[in-house]
């Protein structure tokens, strides 16, 4: 059996699909479909059970796609532990981050990071915290930016810093001319959030639980920027990030008003594998955050 063959094996356990595990994997249908029955045919088994509509994962073969993802994690550390001799800020470093994170993060965090380490690339991937652990795990990104809580014995964070949650109205909402909120207070509202796979919105229901059992009339959009748009519109209100609401984000048909204190907050951190050599390319991003300028938020590093 050969490593390509069991990125093979695991591209099509993830993708449920020859095709789209073809194209991840950037070979011809055909030759992948071959090369599985290939490494099938050596190992005597049926790894994946192939169906018109779908495609399955054998009991046996789940326990091979397990080690082939392990096999597949040591081969890399192998190449990761050979970058350590090299220059670790010249290699490409692929970073993940959660969507209610990056439009706020992102504009301040490349320049900075490019003044530190202006010879390594970025590859950039968002997305919800569910599918960032995935990819982190599977050697597919090399750090992510998420909210803790997170990760297990194998993975490693450094919080970087805290921000705040705040209430948005529309200029001709009833609360427009309140100071302060307190979070009991949204259970009368009709409060527009992200769906339920984005953990900011798990972590609004959780810093305002009187939404959930007083049965507060509660609406979900695709992303914060949507949601900013509804509300302007009159449709709700919302609660987001501090970092959403920073002066480039201001909108004039919109009034921002702090909770009371201690307003509900969240910390977002890094995470990476523990096996993960190139520790001067997560101090540069470190390094990185520190310069970073946005109101609301309180650095940590």
């Amino acid at each position: 059996m050969t490593l390509n063959e069991l990125r093979f094996i695991v591209a099509v356990a993830q993708e449920k699909s020859f095709r789209r595990a073809a194209e991840r994997s950037f070979i011809s249908q055909p030759a992948l479909s071959l090369a599985i029955q290939k490494l099938e045919a050596e190992l005597g088994l049926k790894i994946f059970e192939r169906s018109r509509s779908e495609i399955t994962v054998t009991q046996a073969g789940s326990a091979i796609v397990e080690q082939a993802q392990r096999v597949l994690e040591e081969a890399e550390r192998i190449r990761e532990i050979a970058a350590q001799g090299k220059n670790q800020l010249e290699l490409p470093l692929r970073v993940g981050i959660i969507y209610s994170v990056g439009p706020y993060l992102l504009p301040e965090l490349i320049p900075a990071l490019k003044g530190i380490a202006h010879d390594m690339p970025l590859e950039i991937e968002e997305n919800i915290t569910a599918n960032l652990d995935i990819l982190l795990k599977n050697g597919r990104l090399d750090v992510i930016v998420i909210a803790l809580p997170f990760g297990d014995a194998n993975i490693l964070t450094q919080p970087l810093y805290d921000e705040s949650f705040e209430v948005v109205v529309s200029n001709g909402h009833h609360w427009a001319n309140r100071r302060s909120i307190h979070p009991r207070d949204l259970a009368g509202e009709k409060v527009l959030l992200l769906d339920s796979g984005h953990c900011f919105s798990n972590q609004v229901a959780e810093a305002c639980p009187e939404m959930n059992r007083k049965g507060a009339e509660v609406q979900q959009g695709t992303s914060l920027e949507t949601i900013r748009n509804m509300v302007a519109s009159g449709l709700g209100i919302t609660v987001l990030p501090a970092s959403a609401n920073s002066a480039r984000y201001r909108s004039p048909l919109l009034k921002v008003i702090p909770f009371v204190r201690p307003a509900p907050s969240r910390r977002i951190a890094l995470a990476w594998r523990k096996s993960y050599a190139r520790t001067k390319a997560i101090d540069a991003l470190v390094q990185a955050v520190r310069q970073v300028k946005i109101s609301g938020i309180d650095h940590l590093v």
